[in-house]
């Protein structure tokens, strides 16, 4: 007796009235959205708009009994999971054996939805107790989710099939920067250089992921202008890398040359104002200094890139019946010659400084433009106004992009071949002589 007792006062502190509304309310959600996803089947499986409220209510009855060890909720989990599959095997029975109802005008081919119906079942019964004892949004969240997936069963269906092949792709992608580059370490393995094996694998990661989000930008959300936002994106995180893939696109991609084109120097010319913008966060006086160089630069490579996407909307060749398609979404065999390049590069660099040392500063920054802009760019803006006079400065940054601008010219030709890369190589290396002629004018006009 006391027992009982006892039982149905740990109960009655789980039974709130605003908790039982709430398994009410979503039961009745969940069974509303049940029958009408089913109202178009040849046989009606167990659910609905009366079933799912009574199974959330036993959920939460038999849970608030005996909250300590769940074997009320449990034994009435498996009582429902064999009621369930009873009424599957008759149904399947009855399919076998031609006795399922007939069908009328404009039903769907569907008998039973697969194991649809039964997970909605379990899944309403076990609401109630998620109701009554988890955050609100925690049931709510999941009655939402089971409802939206239940409806979108045909819209997942067709991106399932017109995804095709992509989940290999996004396979490989995720062994590179999943599983490989956490195994790779990160210390150095030579004294020629403090590059780490984990530094070149990330070079390949960086590679790869810029042309694999060009590749799903492309195809999936802006075809026709997918490459430029693809560059504009690589532009704020390495335009040196973007330079790559983009060159390597234009000498397999005849279709959409001159926008490839465009867009070379468009990750350029946003380079220069993510340049800007770093300085700007350390040193508000270089950027200031820096502002007129670095934006007169950005307008050349902006109009630029302006002037090639003007002749790539005239060229007949850009007109597509289809999404835009590459070979290569991955483009691992650039990202290895990349990554070899920097290795080599990142030695000669230190090669350098140990020879010229830190007074040879210019030096420094015409080399430093050949592996990665970013940390010289940091140093000098956290260096200037301490160690670095202003103008200093202001030069060195000017020669790092400026010798950047002139590898990235090279890369172009290399990798988009002499008529691919002709235009944007110049282009790129027009805006390397314009910005060592700023770094002239500001040495003779500090």
């Amino acid at each position: 007796m006391n027992s009982s007792v006892e039982l149905l006062a740990a109960a009655s502190t789980l039974l709130k009235p605003e908790r039982l509304l709430l398994v009410i309310a979503l039961g009745l959600f969940f069974g509303l959205a049940f029958e009408e996803y089913f109202a178009r089947t040849r046989a009606k499986p167990p659910g609905g708009v009366r079933t799912f409220p009574l199974l959330a209510l036993t959920g939460a009855l038999l849970y608030a009994i005996e909250p300590v060890t769940g074997l009320l909720l449990l034994g009435g989990l498996i009582v429902l999971g064999f009621l369930l599959a009873v009424y599957y095997w008759h149904r399947l029975d009855a399919q076998r054996h031609g006795e399922m109802p007939s069908r009328a005008p404009g039903d769907d081919d569907r008998i039973d939805a697969g194991i649809m119906a039964p997970v909605c079942n379990l899944l309403a019964y076990l609401i109630g107790p998620m109701a009554l004892v988890a955050p609100i949004w925690v049931p709510v969240a999941v009655t939402v989710a089971a409802v939206l997936f239940a409806g979108a069963r045909e819209k997942l269906h067709n991106l399932s099939a017109s995804l095709g092949g992509e989940f290999v792709t996004l396979a490989k992608f995720l062994i590179i920067i999943g599983i490989i580059l956490p195994l790779v370490p990160n210390v150095p393995v030579t004294e020629w250089t403090a590059l780490t094996p984990y530094e070149v694998w990330l070079a390949v990661v960086a590679v790869s992921t810029l042309s694999y989000v060009s590749y799903l930008v492309q195809r999936f959300l802006a075809p026709d202008s997918g490459v430029l936002i693809s560059a504009a994106l690589g532009g704020l995180y390495s335009s040196t890398a973007t330079t790559v893939v983009l060159a390597r696109q234009a000498r397999h991609d005849a279709m959409q040359i001159y926008r490839i084109q465009s867009a070379l120097m468009l990750a350029t010319s946003i380079m220069f104002l993510r340049i800007l913008v770093v300085v700007a966060i350390f040193s508000q006086t270089l950027a200031l200094h820096l502002a007129p160089y670095i934006l007169l630069l950005c307008a050349v490579g902006l109009t630029m890139a302006g002037i090639l996407y003007a002749i790539s909307r005239r060229h007949a060749t850009l007109k597509k019946k289809g999404p835009h398609e590459v070979n290569n979404p991955l483009e691992i065999s650039t990202a290895l010659i990349f990554a070899s390049l920097f290795i080599v590069l990142t030695i000669g660099v230190e090669f350098a400084r140990q020879r010229f040392g830190e007074s040879g500063l210019f030096a420094i920054a015409g080399l430093a433009g050949f592996t990665d802009v970013d940390p010289f760019v940091l140093s000098m803006a956290q260096g200037t106004g301490k160690s670095v006079p202003l103008h200093l400065g202001t030069i060195s940054i000017l020669i790092a992009a400026s010798s950047n601008n002139l590898l990235k010219g090279c890369y172009t030709f290399v990798f988009a071949g002499r008529n691919a890369g002709a235009r944007p190589g110049l282009g790129l290396v027009f805006l390397a002589i314009l910005g060592f002629a700023a770094a002239f004018y500001v040495a003779q006009f500090p």
